[in-house]
């Protein structure tokens, strides 16, 4: 295990306070402060009846850990094995309407259009001056509706945005209606995937490509929409499921014979997005950085940028002809990890 990785799983596993928790890793920091609103998600009770160690984050009540496994251990059962997350916390919604298409287009730089049906891809919200609003997984479906599934820290500010957006379009004519997905999902990852989730399925997940998904029963749970997807750079599915059969099907997933699933929190979760070199919003992506400056360049579809029709495009347009004067980059370490407010000349 590399020195940088074992300093990482060293500080998360050393939490032992949840009202207040402060955690560094990789030059980032998270901060967890009490709050007396947080909310809770369908699968509240069933982490506490597992030992999970709860703690505020985002607005939300959410497992850091679980007794059973530190941090350190979950990390490596998911690079080796299977672990379930609970990431009911995040924004779902669904746009409706023959409009609903190009009205996400109008927020965000990816081609959306282009998707196939069941297809889905990360794309950036962004606003008038480039910057990233929030990442987001925007998905056709089958039934003629655009998936949206967004951070739940950026779920208030998210809302606010589309929201004023959809009235300006739905006063020019547009078809175009929004709903809330009031669903837990639920993620799945590690190599062992597939062995445990497709003992509980009604279809042959080798079928399901990387982001692609599809409306399917799940051990017994009717109208889940399983997304082939994931947050640890293992295969992975995201399940979106109707909250009150959450539980249950969580049940099922850490009994399975297929192989050990492990539950998992926010610490592992995190440790193991940082070693897989994905975005984390509001640490390596925020409104003070553009698409370009995040090394997300990829996300900007070739017909957008020859449209030039979206929010920030001028700007962003620029930077990639002229190049930014920052960009984010990833390094590794072989000496002292890096530190939160420290850099390199």
């Amino acid at each position: 295990m590399s020195r940088i990785l074992t300093e990482v799983l060293r500080a998360f596993s050393g939490i032992t306070k949840c009202q207040q928790l402060k955690i560094h890793y990789m030059g980032c920091t998270r901060r967890y402060a009490s709050s007396s609103a947080e909310k809770r998600t369908c699968l509240y009770d069933f982490h506490v009846k597992n030992g999970a160690k709860m703690v505020p984050f985002g607005g939300w009540e959410m497992p850091v850990m679980y007794a059973q496994q530190g941090v350190s251990a979950s990390h490596l059962h998911v690079r080796s094995e299977v672990g379930l997350f609970d990431v009911s916390h995040m924004l779902q919604t669904k746009f409706t309407g023959k409009d609903s298409v190009a009205f996400i287009e109008s927020l965000v730089v990816g081609d959306i259009a282009a998707l196939k049906e069941n297809q889905g891809t990360l794309s950036l919200l962004t606003d008038t001056t480039g910057g990233i609003i929030d990442d987001l997984i925007v998905s056709k479906t089958y039934q003629g509706y655009v998936y949206v599934v967004s951070n739940a820290g950026c779920a208030e500010k998210d809302l606010d945005h589309i929201k004023k957006n959809l009235a300006e379009s739905q006063g020019k004519g547009m078809d175009v209606n929004m709903e809330v997905i009031d669903n837990g999902l639920l993620a799945l990852q590690g190599p062992k995937m597939a062995k445990v989730l497709q003992t509980g399925l009604d279809f042959d997940l080798s079928t399901l490509p990387f982001m692609t998904n599809i409306l399917a029963t799940v051990f017994g749970v009717p109208e889940c929409r399983v997304t082939r997807c994931g947050y640890t750079g293992e295969d992975g599915v995201e399940i979106s499921v109707p909250a009150d059969r959450a539980e249950e099907l969580a049940n099922a997933l850490i009994s399975s014979d297929a192989a050990k699933v492990c539950l998992a929190g926010l610490g592992a979760r995190d440790s193991l997005r940082l070693e897989a070199g994905l975005c984390l919003y509001g640490n390596d992506i925020d409104e003070e950085t553009t698409p370009v400056e995040a090394s997300l360049l990829w996300t900007i579809g070739k017909r957008r940028r020859a449209e030039a029709n979206f929010p920030g495009a001028d700007i962003i347009l620029k930077q990639i002809k002229n190049k930014p004067k920052s960009k984010r980059v990833g390094f590794l370490s072989t000496g002292a990890p890096a530190r939160a407010m420290t850099g390199a000349m």
